[in-house]
């Protein structure tokens, strides 16, 4: 039996490392990685990183290691890909070789949209109500530092939009300040919540059902209105802020980059992070930073 042949069992009787090991005895006792010398016992001493090494490299055609998914990327995810947005009887209709109806061309983005997802700063957990968790002297300091590191990126911000809860509005008025200019809008439908059960759960937070059902609506329709491709007339490309909570935000991502939902949980944002989502007028979404705090100092980073 020849080598590869024998690789080739081996991988059928036994997976991963098993494999390799096997095939990489098979193969030195075969003298691939050099000749024993008379009297070494077995084909064990020669077992090197490059034996292992050679042995990885003949099995990579008849061992893959991770299986495509079978998902694939739904362009119109926000409801807004052109085509669906021109009147069904007129799809069909050509206006010439090669062209589009008129109604498809004026319907295709042309800018990128640039979203900054800001998680609250720290904040008074023993607060009995909203208005009792605000921000502590701490948590003053990291909106500080998260307003300086915005401005210090020297985009041209369109819009500050901030949840009604108190740690997220105190956050955003801190980090207005080195935005002047840049006009703020509050929002109900940010506010912290269970956005949808995690997989696998966890023991120390277990919400009811209702508060799933009624918080996913909500932030399902936070996420509709506020995460998706540039309309049609948007010209230039635009950057907005939204100051909100860890759960909103990792609830944002895994939609955008459509992610299972329920994974929103693996996830972990640091107080004052910055997430930025870019999304093309094709619909392409991109993630360029998730949970971003290394603009503050150490002993400033908190999670709570």
């Amino acid at each position: 039996m020849s080598f590869r042949k024998a690789v080739r069992v081996v991988c059928g009787l036994a997976g991963g490392s098993a494999a390799l090991l096997a095939a990489a005895a098979l193969a030195e006792s075969r003298g691939v990685f050099g000749e024993k010398k008379p009297g070494e016992p077995g084909c064990r001493r020669g077992w090197s990183g490059i034996a292992v090494l050679r042995a990885a490299q003949s099995l990579t055609a008849v061992n893959p290691t991770v299986a495509p998914s079978g998902f694939g990327w739904d362009s119109n995810w926000d409801k807004r890909e052109p085509l669906s947005l021109v009147n069904s009887k007129r799809k069909d209709k050509e206006t010439g070789e090669g062209e589009l109806p008129t109604e498809l061309q004026n319907n295709k983005p042309k800018a990128t949209r640039h979203i900054f997802l800001i998680r609250h700063s720290q904040y008074n957990l023993n607060g009995q109500s909203d208005k009792e968790r605000r921000l502590t002297a701490l948590g003053q300091e990291q909106a500080e530092f998260t307003g300086h590191r915005l401005a210090a990126l020297g985009l041209k911000y369109d819009l500050l939009i901030h949840s009604t809860m108190t740690r997220a509005t105190e956050t955003t008025q801190i980090i207005s300040k080195y935005l002047p200019g840049v006009e703020m809008v509050s929002c109900d439908l940010l506010r912290e919540g269970a956005p949808i059960e995690p997989v696998p759960p966890v023991g120390h937070w277990k919400p009811e059902a209702v508060q799933y059902h009624e918080d996913g609506a909500r932030i399902e329709a936070a996420f509709r209105r506020y995460i998706h491709r540039a309309d049609a007339k948007q010209n230039k490309d635009s950057y907005e802020i939204i100051v909100c909570h860890a759960n909103v935000i990792r609830y944002f991502v895994c939609r955008a980059l459509q992610f299972p939902p329920e994974g929103w949980l693996r996830m972990g944002l640091n107080n004052g992070s910055i997430t930025w989502l870019t999304i093309r007028p094709n619909g392409r979404v991109a993630l360029r930073t998730l949970g971003d705090s290394g603009f503050m100092p150490p002993e400033k980073l908190t999670r709570t």
